[in-house]
């Protein structure tokens, strides 16, 4: 599988951002998809993530603010972002594993796409 992020940007506090990742392959509804993050000194983190029947795993500090996606007919998942906030800054990563788990081992990654919210 290969992933291919985009929609990344500079946008101010408040703003809103929508990142799409699309997968090749044609089982692209078996994997569950990861959104990970990555600022600055920090660790990276898993923010939200989709099984492909449509449950949802969502990180605390973006619940009501973020909303994960995928349409498997277009093998795309999406990340909508809104309510942004300077500490959302960071390399955004999707990420896909077939083992069913929204918070283990993530075989595929995308490359990142830069999020910058300025205050």
């Amino acid at each position: 599988v290969q992933l291919q992020a985009s929609g990344g940007g500079l946008v101010q506090a408040g703003g809103s951002l929508r990142l799409s990742c699309a997968a090749s392959g044609r089982t692209f509804s078996i994997y569950v998809m990861g959104w990970y993050r990555q600022a600055p000194g920090k660790q990276r983190e898993l923010v939200a993530a989709i099984s492909g029947g449509g449950s949802t795993y969502y990180l605390d500090s973006v619940k009501g603010r973020l909303t994960i996606s995928r349409d498997n007919a277009k093998n795309t998942v999406y990340l909508q972002m809104n309510s942004l906030k300077p500490e959302d800054t960071a390399v955004y990563y999707c990420a896909a594993n077939r083992y069913g788990t929204f918070r283990g081992n993530y075989e595929y990654w995308g490359q990142g796409t830069q999020v910058t919210v300025s205050s």
